[in-house]
C-alpha cells in the first residue's frame, strides 16, 4: 500500500466517524430551542469531509458537501429556521454523502443523478432551487462582508468582491484602543497559503465565524495579487487583517477554534490588548475593612497572547485544539492525544498476552514440584511475573474495549424510520451508553439490536389511538440499556406495549408445523417460540417483518458470541428482551475444578462461595432434583458428573464440594464437584470454531500442563439441569459426555494451543 492509499484510508475512517457524529446531531435537532453546539458540530463534520475530499480530488463529493454545509451555515446564522422538513432533508443529505464516500473508497463513479434530488431540496431552503446544480451563478461585485448570505460563487467570487471593494473604497480605520466597557481588542493576521482552496476550505467561513465573536473590522490585503493575465483561479492570493472587539469571555482558545481546520495551511498571528484598569469615581470615605479595587491584568505586548479563562472550554476540546496550541495559544485543560492503530496489530498483541498467560501457568505448574522452602527468590519472581502479566492483560483488554454508545447512537435513526413506516409515536430511552465491551462484541451487536427494536415497534407497541383507549400515553416507549453484571454485559430492550400474544404465537407455531398439535407448553416455552427459524405472527409481509428470519438471526448471532438471549413478557404491559454477552473474548480469571479425572474452569465472576454441606442440608424433590439449604434459601444442586456422564467422580455432595454460582439474573446453582484446584488466568479458545458447540460449555482453554479444559457456562448448566432433572436426581440415563482431550505431555504443549 503506497503512502497516498494509506492517507486515503485514514480519511475514509475519519469520515465514517464524522458521518456518525453528524447523524447523531441531526437526530437531536428539532424545531424549538436549538443547541448551537450541535449545529456547529454537524457543520464541522461536513466541512472536514469536504476538506479531505478536496485534497484527494473527489470533486462530486466536494460539490455536494458544499451544498450541505451552506445550508448548515444558514442554520448557524439563524437565516434558515429549523423545521421537521429541514431535518429530514439534512438526514437524507447525510446518507447521500455516505454513498459518495463509499463510491470514492471503491474508486467507482456514483450513478448519474445520485445527488440531484437532494441538492434541489437543499437549495429550496436557500431560496435558489431554480439554479442548475453544476453552474452556480457568480454574484456581482460587492463590498466584502463576513455575513454575506449568497456564498454560491465560492471564495473566488468573494475574492473578486474584495478586490473591487478595496479599489473603490479605502479600508475602514482599525479599531483603536480598548473600550471603556471592558472589551478586549484582538488583532488577527490571517495569511492563507496559495493552495488553501484546493483542500476545499473557504476563508469566508472563518471571517464569518470571527464576526460572530464580536465587533469585527476586516481589511483585505492585495499585495500578492498578480496581474489579471497571470491570475490562477485555483490559487488564493489574498490575506486579511481582522480587528475584533470582543467580551472577556471570548478567549484565545475560541479564536483558535475558528482556524482549527486550516492551521497547517495558513500563517495565523493573534495578539490582544487587555482593557485598561477600571476608573473608580470619587466616593465617600470607605470603611477601614474595605479593600481597594483589584486592577485587571496589564496589557500584554502585541506579540503575546492574553491569558485565557477556562470557563468556555468544552469537554473534548483539548484534542481538537492541538493545532491552535502550535500557533502559540494557551489552552485551558490538558490536551488529549490519540493514535490510530490497525486492529490486526492489537489482535496480535492480545494473542501474545494469551501466550504469556499460558507460559506463566506452565512455569507455575513446574515449580509446584520443587521442594518447599527452596528457590524462594524464584517463587517471588514468578509471583511478580504473574502480577505484571495480569496488569498487562488488563491494559491490552482496555485497548480493545469500546463503549456501546457507538451502537446505541444508530438506534434513534432506526426508531424514527420505523415509527414513520408504522404510523406509531415512539420515544427511545437509552441508558448505560458508556458501558464498555470488547470491540468484537460491539461490532456484532448492530444486527441483533436492529431486529429486536423493529420487533418491539412493529409487534409490541400499539397504535396511538389504541394506547389511549387502554389508558396509556399516545407515544410508546422503547428502553435500550446496557450494564455489567457478573462479569458479563447485559443489554435489555424493553417496551411498554401489548406484550406477547401467547395464544396467537402457539396457534401460528402449530400452523407452521413447528409445534405438534395438542402440545402443552409453559408460558416461557411459548415465548421462546419466536426464536424458531421461519416463525412470524405477522399477517402480511412488510419491510419490517413477516418473513420469520429476524429473531432467528438474533439468537444465532448472539450464540456465536458465546451469549444468550431471553424474553420476558407480561400481557398488556410489555416485553423485555435480555442479551447476555461476555465482556471479552480473550482472557478471563477462572477457578479450576476437578470432576473425576476431568478438569473444568468456572468464571470467577460467577462464583459466590464453595462449601461442604452437611447431610441435614440436603433434600430431594421426587422426580425433580436435589436441593441444598444454603444461607437460608434452597438452591438446586447440579451434579456435573451426571450431567456430562463422567465416571469415577464423587457422587455424595457431603464428601465432595459444592460451588455456589450466580447467573446474570441473580438465580443461584450449587455445582457438585470433587475438588477446587485453584484460581488461574486462562486464555479463551473458541470451542465452536475448532470443534463443535456443547451445551453448558462456553469455550475451552489450555492449562499449564498442556491439558485442554472446558470453560463452563453457568446459565447453560441451569437450562440443562432443568430439562434433565430426572436423570440428574436419580442417576439414571445420562447425556453423552463431551469428548475431552486426554492430558498431554508437556512437549506437546505448542501443538495443543491451536484448539
Amino acid at each position: 500500500m503506497d503512502d497516498l492509499s494509506r492517507f486515503k484510508q485514514t480519511y475514509f475512517d475519519e469520515s465514517a466517524e464524522l458521518l456518525a457524529v453528524a447523524e447523531a446531531g441531526l437526530l437531536r435537532l428539532a424545531p424549538g430551542e436549538i443547541d448551537m453546539d450541535e449545529v456547529n458540530a454537524i457543520f464541522r463534520a461536513v466541512h472536514s469531509i469536504k476538506g479531505g475530499g478536496g485534497a484527494f480530488g473527489f470533486n462530486d463529493l466536494v460539490a455536494f458537501a458544499h451544498e450541505f454545509e451552506t445550508v448548515m451555515d444558514g442554520v448557524r446564522n439563524a437565516e434558515i429556521p429549523v423545521t421537521t422538513r429541514l431535518v429530514d432533508t439534512l438526514i437524507r443529505a447525510n446518507d447521500v454523502l455516505a454513498r459518495l464516500l463509499a463510491h470514492a473508497a471503491d474508486e467507482t463513479e456514483a450513478p448519474a443523478g445520485t445527488t440531484d434530488d437532494t441538492v434541489t431540496a437543499l437549495r429550496r431552503f436557500l431560496g435558489r432551487a431554480e439554479e442548475p446544480a453544476d453552474e452556480p451563478a457568480i454574484p456581482p461585485p460587492a463590498t466584502l462582508h463576513p455575513d454575506d448570505e449568497d456564498d454560491e460563487a465560492g471564495i473566488f467570487g468573494d475574492a473578486l468582491a474584495a478586490i473591487q471593494a478595496a479599489r473603490d473604497d479605502p479600508p475602514p480605520p482599525p479599531i483603536s484602543g480598548a473600550t471603556p466597557d471592558g472589551k478586549i481588542r484582538w488583532t488577527i493576521v490571517f495569511r492563507p497559503k496559495a493552495e488553501l482552496l484546493l483542500s476545499g476550505n473557504e476563508p469566508t467561513y472563518m471571517l464569518r465565524a470571527l464576526r460572530r465573536l464580536g465587533e469585527a473590522e476586516v481589511v483585505c490585503h492585495l499585495d500578492k495579487l498578480p496581474s489579471l493575465r497571470d491570475l490562477d483561479a485555483e490559487l488564493l492570493h489574498l490575506s486579511w487583517t481582522v480587528t475584533l472587539l470582543a467580551d472577556p469571555q471570548v478567549d484565545r482558545a475560541r479564536i483558535d477554534d475558528v482556524f482549527e481546520f486550516v492551521a497547517d495551511d495558513c500563517d495565523i498571528r493573534i495578539s490582544a490588548e487587555a482593557p485598561p484598569p477600571a476608573v473608580i469615581p470619587p466616593a465617600e470615605p470607605a470603611p477601614v475593612f474595605q479593600t481597594a479595587p483589584v486592577p485587571t491584568a496589564p496589557a500584554a505586548p502585541p506579540s503575546t497572547p492574553a491569558a485565557t479563562t477556562s470557563g468556555s472550554a468544552k469537554p473534548g476540546d483539548g484534542a481538537k485544539r492541538t493545532n491552535g496550541a502550535a500557533a502559540g495559544g494557551d489552552h485551558a485543560g490538558p490536551a488529549t492525544h490519540t493514535i490510530r492503530v490497525d486492529l490486526d496489530k492489537i489482535d496480535r498483541l492480545v494473542n501474545m498476552v494469551g501466550e504469556m498467560v499460558i507460559t506463566q501457568a506452565m512455569i507455575a505448574e513446574h515449580l509446584r514440584d520443587l521442594p518447599p522452602g527452596q528457590f524462594q527468590e524464584l517463587l517471588e519472581g514468578l509471583e511478580s511475573l504473574a502480577q505484571h502479566t495480569r496488569e498487562l492483560r488488563e491494559s491490552v483488554m482496555s485497548i480493545r474495549a469500546q463503549p456501546v454508545s457507538s451502537v446505541f447512537s444508530r438506534m434513534p435513526r432506526l426508531v424514527r424510520e420505523c415509527a414513520a413506516v408504522t404510523g406509531k409515536e415512539v420515544m427511545l430511552v437509552t441508558t448505560g451508553e458508556t458501558t464498555e465491551v470488547d470491540k468484537t462484541v460491539v461490532e456484532n451487536l448492530v444486527d441483533p439490536l436492529t431486529h429486536m427494536i423493529r420487533n418491539s415497534i412493529d409487534h409490541g407497541l400499539e397504535g396511538p389511538e389504541e394506547r389511549e383507549r387502554v389508558g396509556k400515553p399516545r407515544a410508546g416507549t422503547v428502553h435500550l440499556s446496557a450494564a455489567h453484571r457478573s462479569g458479563r454485559i447485559v443489554i435489555e430492550v424493553t417496551d411498554d406495549g401489548r406484550g406477547i400474544n401467547r395464544a396467537k404465537v402457539l396457534s401460528k407455531a402449530i400452523e407452521k408445523g413447528l409445534v405438534q398439535p395438542g402440545s402443552s407448553l409453559s408460558d416461557e416455552e411459548i415465548d421462546n417460540l419466536i426464536f424458531l427459524p421461519g416463525f412470524s405472527t405477522a399477517d402480511q409481509v412488510s419491510n419490517l417483518s413477516g418473513r420469520g428470519v429476524g429473531m432467528d438471526v438474533v439468537r444465532r448471532n448472539i450464540s456465536s458470541l458465546g451469549g444468550r438471549i431471553g424474553v420476558y413478557s407480561t400481557p398488556g404491559e410489555g416485553s423485555r428482551f435480555v442479551l447476555s454477552l461476555p465482556l471479552t473474548l480473550a482472557v478471563l480469571d477462572g477457578m479450576v475444578i476437578s470432576v473425576g479425572e476431568e478438569r473444568f474452569v468456572l468464571p470467577l465472576t460467577n462464583i459466590v462461595e464453595s462449601l461442604r454441606p452437611k447431610p441435614a442440608d440436603l433434600h430431594g424433590l421426587v422426580n425433580k432434583c436435589d436441593v441444598m439449604m444454603a444461607r437460608g434459601e434452597y438452591v438446586r444442586l447440579v451434579h456435573l458428573h451426571r450431567l456430562f456422564g463422567i465416571p469415577k467422580a464423587i457422587d455424595d455432595a457431603t464428601r465432595g464440594l459444592v460451588v455456589l454460582v450466580e447467573t446474570e439474573d441473580g438465580s443461584r446453582l450449587g455445582l457438585v464437584v470433587d475438588e477446587v484446584l485453584g484460581q488461574q488466568q486462562v486464555v479463551i479458545k473458541s470451542l465452536e470454531a475448532n470443534f463443535r458447540r456443547l451445551d453448558g460449555v462456553a469455550a475451552a482453554t489450555i492449562l499449564g500442563d498442556g491439558r485442554v479444559a472446558l470453560i463452563l457456562d453457568v446459565a447453560g448448566l441451569r437450562e440443562m439441569s432443568r430439562h434433565g432433572g430426572g436423570a440428574n436426581a436419580s442417576g439414571g440415563a445420562t447425556p453423552p459426555s463431551p469428548s475431552l482431550p486426554a492430558p498431554a505431555d508437556r512437549s506437546d504443549q505448542r501443538q495443543r494451543q491451536t484448539v
